[in-house]
């Protein structure tokens, strides 16, 4: 496939259809609205399933209605649009059935503003509803990577029956760059859906699909079964790269649009002699904890750079869990922090532990 110039928005968009994506519920919220207006043509090209919801609450139950049928479904939003499906997200762990939600964040509190953010990450990692669970959380740097993990992201909730959300940000929605979309997916046929889907139920007993189980012990027992199957996601699905960080003393930690920005503060550090490296997670959760172990043991110094308050900075210091200094380089409200700031910290950092 060749390249092209792709928007962000339009390129996760089109790469969910080409993954067999056959029903797509959601409601305009900026800075992702281009994704609902791309599927509101495509899918009904394709002979799919494309609805507007009158609301966010809406769109989740429709999701959560559609994967309980077995099919590859999903919906996209932004901060305030994703909490408001908080309950429907629940209610999908809660039942077991695979969906993909794709959240382009945006600045916050409240109705914030349109500019990139990554203040949602509390919302997304801890645990995106009430009860005890966790989605699988993708987290891209690029308008190719999104691409890559909207197609991964269907695999793993296939394959683990649980809920994944990508979480970009305005950036990653919004810019264009060079990238190759997939080749289209066949659909799965309905005698291939899985056999827990409700798809009728001539010759067999009928399917329940439900997150209601009343009495202590019961909820109990569907509570072990779910931290049963997160344990076997944090064994085998914590996914990260690296870079520069194989004689680093200092060492960068950021993802998404931030991680894509420290690349080049490492560059820029070692132009100046430091040995700097850098840590992008690419799942949020499950969270690279061992290997962050690992590296804090082996530098003088941690730097965590995010748009946020300082959200991802408490996993890294539980992952570091004292080892070397953590510290913290983070812009608000829709701020994208620059490299000249980035490097002010470091070298302040390389002053405190020299």
């Amino acid at each position: 496939m060749a390249k092209e110039l792709l928007k962000g928005n339009v390129a996760f968009a089109e790469a969910a259809l080409r993954n067999g994506l056959e029903a797509y519920f959601g409601y305009p919220i900026t800075p992702q609205s281009e994704a609902l207006e791309h599927l509101s043509g495509r899918m009904i090209e394709e002979g799919r399933v494309f609805l507007q919801a009158e609301s966010e609450v809406a769109a989740i139950n429709m999701v959560y209605g559609a994967a309980s049928s077995g099919v590859r479904t999903m919906t996209s939003t932004s901060g305030p649009g994703l909490a408001l499906m908080a309950e429907g997200l629940s209610y999908i762990a809660g039942s077991e059935v695979p969906a993909v939600v794709v959240n382009i964040m945006r600045g916050g509190p409240g109705l914030g503003n349109i500019q990139p953010s990554q203040a949602d990450y509390f919302f997304m990692t801890k645990t995106a509803g009430h009860g005890d669970f966790h989605p699988i959380v993708l987290a891209p740097s690029s308008v190719q990577e999104i691409i890559d993990m909207v197609g991964l992201a269907f695999d793993l909730a296939d394959k683990y029956r649980t809920l994944v959300l990508i979480a970009g940000d305005g950036s990653i929605g919004q810019m264009m760059e060079s990238a190759e979309l997939p080749p289209m997916q066949p659909l799965r046929p309905e005698p291939d859906r899985p056999d827990w889907a409700i798809v009728g139920a001539e010759g067999r007993a009928p399917n329940l699909i439900t997150s209601l189980y009343l009495g202590a012990q019961n909820l109990e027992a569907v509570n072990l079964r779910l931290q049963a199957k997160l344990q076997e996601i944090r064994e085998n699905e914590v996914r990260y790269q690296e870079y520069e960080v194989e004689d680093a003393e200092l060492l960068l930690v950021a993802y998404g649009t931030v991680g894509r920005i420290c690349t080049t503060v490492v560059r820029e550090a070692r132009k100046a002699g430091k040995k700097v490296g850098l840590l992008r997670p690419q799942t949020l959760w499950p969270f690279p904890d061992a290997r962050l172990a690992e590296l804090g043991a082996r530098v003088r110094g941690v730097l965590v750079a995010e748009m946020s308050a300082g959200q991802m900075l408490e996993d890294v210091e539980r992952a570091i869990a004292r080892q070397a200094p953590v510290r913290f380089h983070g812009r608000m409200g829709g701020v994208v922090p620059m490299v000249d700031e980035i490097l002010a910290d470091l070298d302040k950092l390389d002053e405190e532990t020299r």
